[in-house]
């Protein structure tokens, strides 16, 4: 309960960094879907193939999924306010590097880059939300820093188009990047761990602890040792339920990748629509998607505060979600564009009701590889951004979307049957953890 007089009414210092990580999300993913805004014009004044422009799209995701397990070791090791500064600040300026190129090489070099100066991203998110706020709060924290991509896209994204149609795409590349050398710069100022932020009391780390928070832990040079271990890497492949989570989250991401690489084009090649017009039309869908996770993420916290199982609170949003993505399908057959928007909507709202699937992370894990684990759940689910714009971009190469979008929807029951089948009760994977002789999951 809320205490609520003098020196033990707790801060919430955690919701104010909460807050920049939201912002450090918005950042992230406009600088991972710039490329779909721009993806129409300079497929055209590169000459590129559907080929070709499926590549390009999948590019960043060739190595931000490879590093995925690297990055969940860095995080483990290293801070988030220095970490997540130097990411900000070389991704960023891999960004603007892409509004000079010239060709399909440049280009490709350049968005391997980001995806690899991207890597840490979510791994450090997940330390730190793991650092600074109970397990009751976790899944809506979740939601609140993931929707972060959706509410910043489905605002930006008539921006982003707006940009492009003054200044070309690459001016919108050159735009996006100086944002995000900028924030790193605040980001630095701003972030501090718990037990080093001036603002936050002793009430409120009591809170955060009592609550499952893992901050203490999180100390530097804490299990730097065991983190750094071929066995601790073999653990987290080893679990049946964490398998469960990865091919998950693999389905999960395919829809999320569709949305950020070929759903403009979509729009504007297959469906005939003005290129401003799309930039409207196209924030529909991630508005859904943001109402979907928020939702989820609040009533699957309230689930758990009420009392119920883990397993059913947790999972059933996630399985509820990916079986509505299969609607992506609906958009087969129709012409009308508010149809082909209302199902795009409806899929990608069930889409952003399993996106709470990083609270997994932190409540199946092993205490000394939060990071580790994040790293392995963030390579598998991304290898979808590897796979999925590639695959689309040859079955669509005729000019039929049709079998693209059959695709992606057969993913998410893919994703479902996981959860559904996999995923077993929910409770924290038991290791044995080296450097301290004890069972790291108990």
């Amino acid at each position: 309960m809320e205490q609520v007089i003098g020196k033990d009414k707790k801060t919430r210092v955690r919701y104010s960094m909460l807050a920049l990580v939201f912002i450090n999300v918005v950042i992230n993913y406009l600088d991972r879907s710039n490329i779909s805004v721009a993806g129409t014009a300079l497929s055209k004044d590169m000459d590129l193939s559907s080929e070709q422009l499926g590549f390009i799209f999948s590019a960043f995701g060739w190595t931000y999924a490879l590093l995925q397990i690297p990055g969940g070791l860095i995080a483990d090791r290293f801070g988030p306010r220095i970490l997540y500064a130097f990411c900000l600040i070389t991704w960023s300026l891999a960004t603007v590097c892409q509004g000079f190129v010239r060709g399909f090489a440049s280009l490709f070099s350049l968005r391997l880059a980001t995806g690899a100066f991207e890597a840490p991203s979510y791994p450090i998110n997940n330390r730190i939300v793991t650092s600074w706020f109970p397990e009751h709060e976790r899944a809506s924290s979740i939601a609140l820093y993931v929707s972060g991509q959706f509410i910043g896209l489905a605002f930006l994204t008539p921006v982003l188009t707006y940009i492009q149609s003054q200044f070309g795409w690459q001016g919108l590349f050159v735009c996006t990047g100086i944002v995000g050398l900028i924030w790193g710069v605040i980001w630095y100022l701003f972030y501090r761990d718990p037990l080093d932020h001036p603002k936050v009391n002793d009430a409120e780390l009591a809170y955060i602890e009592e609550g499952g928070g893992l901050f203490r832990s999180r100390q530097a040079g804490t299990n730097k040792a065991s983190v750094w271990s071929w066995v601790n890497v073999k653990q987290v492949f080893s679990s049946r339920t964490l398998w469960g989570v990865y091919i998950g989250q693999f389905a999960v991401n395919s829809m999320l990748w569709f949305f950020l690489t070929w759903f403009p084009t979509y729009l504007v090649k297959y469906r005939g629509l003005d290129f401003i017009k799309s930039g409207y039309l196209a924030s529909v869908p991630f508005l859904a998607a943001c109402a979907g996770l928020l939702l989820s993420g609040f009533v699957s916290d309230r689930l758990v505060k009420q009392g119920k199982s883990v397993t059913m609170a947790r999972k059933a949003p996630i399985i509820i979600g990916l079986l509505l993505s299969i609607s992506i399908v609906g958009a087969n057959y129709t012409n009308d564009t508010a149809l082909i928007i209302a199902f795009m909507a409806l899929a990608f709202f069930g889409s952003g009701m399993a996106l709470i699937s990083w609270v997994f992370v932190s409540i199946l894990s092993p205490k000394h590889l939060i990071g580790l684990t994040g790293g392995v759940f963030n390579f598998m689910g991304n290898l979808a951004s590897i796979v999925v714009p590639i695959v689309i971009g040859y079955l669509a190469k005729d000019g039929d979307f049709k079998p693209a979008l059959v695709f992606v929807g057969a993913l998410g029951l893919i994703g479902a049957c996981s959860y559904i089948f996999l995923v077993g009760k929910i409770e924290r994977v038991v290791t044995h953890d080296p450097q301290e002789g004890v069972f790291a999951g108990e």
